[in-house]
Formats: C-alpha cells, structure tokens, sequence
C-alpha cells in the first residue's frame, strides 16, 4: 500500500500531466476556508510553485472564511486575487425574485436555494473570467463522498476543469491535509460550503461524513443513514453525466 507521500506525489505528477495534455501554463483554484479547497491550493503549489494560483471569493460570507482563506493561501505561499461578490450576487438574486414575485411564482423556500446556488455559480464564473487570462486549468476540490452524493453545485464548484480529490474519503482528506501542512483552524473548522448562514454540509446532508466515508468502504451503518446516501446519489446522477440528447434519428 502507497504512503501518503507516494499519493501526493504521484496526483502533484497527475496534475502536471493534465496541464501539459491541455496546452495550457498553469492552475488556479477557489479558496473557501475549507479543508477541501486548501488541500488543492497545496497540490497545486506543489505542481506549479509558479504558475498556480487561489482566487478568494467572499460572497455575503462569514469574515473567518476569509480569514481562513488567506491563511491558506499565505502558509502554502500561494499567489492569490480577492474578488469579491457580494454586491453582483445580491443584485443578480434581487433581479430574479422581483421578476418572479411579478409572476406570482416566488417561493421563499427556493430562493433560499438559489441563493446559494447562485454564489456558488458566480464563483465558478469568477474563476473562468480569471482562468482565461493565465490560460490554466479550473481545479475542482469535490471528494468522493461529495461526488457520490452529488453534495455539490450543478455549473457550480462542479463546473471545473479536473477534480483531484475525487477519489479521496474525507478522513482522506483530512490526512492529506496534515501532511501538507494545511493550517489548523481549517483543520478544525466545522465543514461547510459557505452558501448560507451558519449553513454546515452535515446538517445539511442528513447525514455525517464519517457515515459517508464508511458507506464507500462498503460497512454496515445504520439504516436511516443508508437510505439518505442511497437517495442523494440517486437524485444527482444527472450530475455525474453529460445532459442527455436523443438519438440521432
């Protein structure tokens, strides 16, 4: 069995790879706070000490997601840009509400999604824009339990160019973070997408990573637990594919 240390080197000689497939000079990826993102900013330093690069993207965000950021980005010395999205995010959700409220159409409950939906989106777009000019690949940060359950943004933080965590449980993760020196209090910090107010990944899934990560390894959990995984894979597999087209008729 591979070290960590193996695994790193052989994804950092992975992502070098796909940067020489694509013809292009580099990679840049968001910077959330989260250990997801940060382990990515450390691959991607690692790949390309020159040419990679963070983008943090506070949008309507908790300060310590930014603070948190920035200390990844400072302690893997990754080159980094601010944009901040607050205002086009509000204008843009504000716009579409008003319009649908005209055509008695709103609903409260799914504004809220699109809400997060939309920042998540407009980070996406954001690193496409940015991404252009240096000519380098988008780098996605979903782990195998975000890719199974379809815990992710359609278009959103799933609209990458390649995705090096894909394999990765989240304990894997974490251990991958360790090992490069991820800072501690996004360690610690309590997994979260950033889409809403104290908006957390587990409360919001239904269930923990942990069972997650322990379904993947094939064990008996519980019950309850199963039947939650089982349907959020079900319901997203239109996101593990191209959108579907007829026949050739």
């Amino acid at each position: 069995m591979r070290t960590i240390e193996e695994k790193v080197q052989l994804t950092v000689e992975w992502l070098r790879q796909q940067v020489e497939n694509a013809g292009v000079n580099g990679l840049i990826v968001g910077v959330s706070g989260g250990i997801d993102s940060a382990v990515v900013a450390g691959l991607i330093k690692k790949a390309f000490p020159d040419q990679s690069l963070g983008v943090i993207m506070p949008c309507s965000s908790n300060s310590k997601d930014k603070e948190d950021a920035l200390r990844v980005v400072q302690s893997f010395e990754l080159d980094y840009i601010e944009v901040n999205l607050t205002e086009p995010h509000k204008i843009l959700l504000s716009s579409v509400d008003q319009k649908l409220k005209e055509k008695n159409a709103y609903r409260q409950e799914i504004s809220q999604l699109n809400d997060g939906n939309l920042r998540a989106r407009l980070r996406m777009s954001t690193l496409y824009a940015i991404a252009g000019h240096y000519r380098y690949l988008v780098v996605g940060t979903d782990n195998a339990a975000e890719v199974y359950t379809g815990y992710y943004t359609k278009y959103g933080d799933g609209g990458v160019d390649i995705l090096p965590l894909s394999h990765l449980k989240k304990s894997e993760v974490f251990e991958w973070g360790r090992y490069l020196g991820v800072p501690v209090e996004v360690l610690e910090r309590q997994p979260s997408a950033g889409l809403w107010e104290n908006q957390t990944d587990e409360s919001e899934m239904g269930t923990t990573y942990a069972m997650i990560d322990a379904f993947l390894d094939g064990e008996d959990i519980p019950e309850k637990d199963r039947a939650i995984i089982e349907r959020l894979h079900k319901i997203s597999e239109h996101k593990r594919h191209m959108p579907p087209s007829p026949p050739k008729f």
